[in-house]
């Protein structure tokens, strides 16, 4: 497969929608997790947090737009995709995209600062998941997505 070009993808335009998309989650009743699936440098599926108004546990949009993925994209698809996740994904979002194989995970504010946020211990870290199957980058625009767990109030 060719290079998918990730480097020169607007990384801070795609990270600001999973921004919107976890305000808008926050605003519905979910907490405030927004995520993009980028594939040439366009957006191709977009979803937010869905747990509390769904009733679902597995409604995290990361591990939701990871199984619409599967179902959608063959794994070259899959390969030449990256996720921007307003949060680092937690570890089943992350075992998820380990089977998926995205060609890169972008994320904002670290699970470390979540479990400062939320008071709840830290996790395994999702590089450590993905650690040979998808780059994990991060933080990106840390300050904006910290701002949208400081608003949400945790």
């Amino acid at each position: 497969m060719s290079d998918p070009g990730f480097d020169a993808f607007d990384h801070e335009a795609h990270m600001r929608r999973a921004f919107d998309l976890a305000r808008e989650a926050a605003d519905r009743g979910d907490e405030p997790f927004g995520s993009v699936l980028v594939r040439g440098d366009s957006v191709a599926m977009a979803d937010s947090n869905r747990i509390v108004t769904e009733d679902d546990v597995r409604r995290h949009p990361e591990l939701h737009l990871t199984y619409r993925a599967c179902r959608e994209n063959s794994p070259a698809e899959r390969a030449a995709t990256v996720m921007y996740t307003s949060t680092e994904p937690c570890p089943m979002c992350a075992g998820g995209m380990a089977r998926a194989g995205f060609g890169r995970v972008v994320y904002s504010v670290g699970g470390d600062e979540i479990a400062e946020f939320t008071g709840r211990g830290p996790s395994v870290r999702s590089a450590e998941i993905l650690d040979g199957v998808t780059e994990v980058v991060g933080p990106v625009l840390n300050a904006e997505g910290r701002a949208v767990h400081e608003a949400y109030g945790w």
